[in-house]
């Protein structure tokens, strides 16, 4: 059979649909070449079947075989690992630059600035222990330093609260970009259930979705078989098969299925969000520790990742290491502040409410009390010491028990000649009345208060550490760990605060040891208490440092992090600028070449229809030779 003018009608035919799809093809890229996560689609064609006669086999056209897009699997994966590092170190940037604006040290101001004043103020009242106004000059400085710590901390913790809303955010945010990748699997699936064509624009669509997750929470795709068509182009490969988007081990996507992340704060009692995942069983699997990536990755680095069961607090990140720091600064600076005002002689101390049995042991309880002893010290109405008694504490040291026991109490109010002198009137226990009972709530406090008769008589008392060095932080610490005859009040960043007393009466700020007229060893001792070095507890470790070195150790953390988020910004951003290059110069669309592409099949076209015109005028002529 040899082929006839029909056969050559049919070749150029298949030429101009060839062209035709081309040309549809062409302008299909030129019109998403702004389209985010389009790619660039390209015609495969190959010669149809051609037809057998005696003298061999006759070509028979063209045949459009598929419409392809050209996509670089293992690119793609690069540039969406890429994307997730860049949008965490990015996101991690910002928030410390953010962090950083609320320790301005470096420009001379900020809280260590105000604590060099404060100490400043000590030194004018040690030189002038009589003078009323300096006394409110103190009063007003100490409220400016503790007002500052407060307004930090307070920035600190509502930026931490801003990622905890941002957590939640981001979580539905990748929820409802899960859900519509499982549509479109489906949406791909049926699409494709042939397996004669690929669903390009779908396609497109899924990598699109796939990029912004991993953007969001650093998730990874997994997928079966991989394959390429070196014949259609060189850069041309993509995965088939079995489908699943997972972040940390968890299946969030399988196939058209999306199991949800689970995000509540319901079982948190300072109201912070936990993320988890809902086995099929039910069960809620945390998922907090094993999200490294993405915008969730840096949230969770910053804010905190692993909740504690009690306090409901995060254990880590960043910002709650800052928090944790400058809780522990404040703290250990009301507690030496006091231990050393419990120096100051006076009628009564009432401590803080505590939360300790008066049977259990002081050493074993979280109050800050070290092994060792202070003094109980009475002066008579001249500032004359009258008598001295030492109060042990070691391991079996509780606060109430009989009098002459290990306790506080018991050694208070033991019987003894505290001054040898065989007078059993003028000793401690004749002086100081003991008190350790709870409130209407339940809460324990401390009191010790002259006698009434020696009250009247103008005696007073004082608690005074005995030290192992001259160090004024080597003692028990006792007075500053349960607030008695406190200068400060508070026990964290938050609520550090000048003692209500000093507040509305600045001007029953002591300067000396025994209130005689002159005395200046209490202003000289807080002075010399920022030359000191004092262990505060951060967490699971302990610094020994001065209350400058603690606060330095606060803001150097702050300054070191946030230049190392600088430069792995930096790093990141030149990867992912690399990166996106390659990949656009893989998949995006480039106009001057589907100009030349469109020229070309415009060019095709013609031809094609110059076939059918020769053939249609070799017909008439045929049809003109019968007539």
């Amino acid at each position: 059979m040899a082929g006839s003018l029909f056969n050559t009608l049919h070749t150029g035919y298949t030429g101009l649909n060839a062209a035709q799809v081309g040309i549809n093809t062409t302008g299909h890229n030129i019109a998403n070449a702004e389209t985010e996560g389009y790619t660039r689609q390209r015609v495969v064609t190959s010669a149809a079947t051609p037809i057998n006669s005696r003298i061999g086999n006759i070509g028979n056209g063209t045949d459009v075989q598929d419409i392809k897009r050209v996509f670089d699997n293992f690119v793609f994966d690069r540039f969406s690992t890429v994307s997730a590092e860049k949008e965490y170190s990015q996101f991690e940037q910002q928030t410390l630059e953010q962090l950083s604006t609320y320790f301005p040290e470096i420009d001379g101001v900020g809280i260590k600035n105000d604590l060099s004043e404060y100490y400043n103020m000590w030194q004018t009242f040690a030189d002038n222990p009589g003078n009323d106004s300096i006394k409110v000059a103190l009063s007003q400085q100490t409220q400016t330093l503790t007002r500052h710590i407060n307004d930090t901390q307070d920035q600190v913790v509502k930026l931490q609260s801003q990622l905890d809303d941002q957590l939640s955010a981001t979580i539905n945010q990748v929820n409802d970009l899960a859900k519509q990748l499982a549509e479109v699997n489906k949406s791909i699936d049926n699409a494709e259930v042939a397996g004669n064509y690929a669903a390009n624009d779908l396609r497109d669509k899924r990598n699109v979705i796939e990029k912004s997750l991993s953007q969001l929470i650093g998730s990874k795709v997994s997928q079966g078989q991989l394959q390429s068509d070196i014949s259609f182009d060189s850069n041309a490969n993509t995965r088939t098969g079995s489908y699943t988007l997972n972040v940390g081990g968890f299946n969030i996507v399988d196939g058209s299925t999306f199991h949800p992340i689970h995000i509540n704060n319901d079982q948190n009692p300072l109201g912070f969000n936990e993320i988890s995942y809902e086995r099929q069983d039910g069960a809620l699997l945390p998922m907090s520790d094993v999200i490294k990536g993405g915008k969730v990755g840096a949230i969770l680095s910053l804010r905190g990742g692993a909740i504690d069961t009690t306090s409901g607090m995060p254990v880590d990140g960043t910002i709650q290491n800052v928090i944790t720091q400058l809780n522990a600064f404040s703290k250990g600076l009301v507690e030496s502040t006091n231990n050393l005002y419990a120096q100051s002689s006076r009628t009564k101390m009432e401590s803080s409410y505590i939360e300790l049995d008066a049977n259990d042991s002081l050493l074993s309880s979280n109050l800050n009390i070290n092994e060792g002893a202070f003094d109980m010290i009475v002066y008579d109405i001249d500032g004359n010491e009258v008598a001295r008694r030492s109060i042990e504490i070691d391991v079996y040291t509780s606060m109430s028990g009989a009098s002459g026991s290990n306790s506080i109490e018991g050694q208070i109010l033991a019987n003894g000649d505290d001054n040898g002198d065989g007078n059993a009137n003028n000793n401690i226990d004749d002086f100081i009345n003991f008190s350790y009972k709870a409130n209407a709530n339940g809460d324990l406090k401390l009191d010790l208060a002259m006698d009434n008769l020696f009250e009247s008589q103008g005696y007073t008392f004082a608690i005074s550490d005995q030290l192992e060095d001259t160090s004024f932080a080597s003692g028990s610490n006792f007075a500053g760990a349960i607030g008695l005859g406190k200068f400060l009040d508070g026990d964290s960043a938050t609520n550090i605060r000048l003692a209500s007393e000093f507040e509305t009466n600045p001007t029953s700020i002591s300067s000396g040891f025994s209130g005689l007229a002159g005395d200046n060893k209490m202003a000289l001792a807080m002075v010399q208490q920022q030359f000191e070095s004092y262990d505060f507890q951060v967490a699971n470790e302990t610094y020994n440092s001065t209350i400058y070195g603690m606060f330095d150790i606060t803001s150097t953390y702050i300054g070191v992090s946030t230049n190392a988020a600088i430069t792995k910004s930096e790093t990141v951003s030149t990867q992912y600028n690399a990166t996106e290059l390659e990949y656009m110069s893989v998949s995006k669309v480039s106009i001057d070449e589907e100009l030349t592409n469109l020229i070309k099949y415009q060019t095709s076209y013609g031809a094609a229809a110059k076939i059918i015109t020769t053939v249609d005028q070799m017909m008439q002529t045929l049809l003109g030779i019968k007539q």
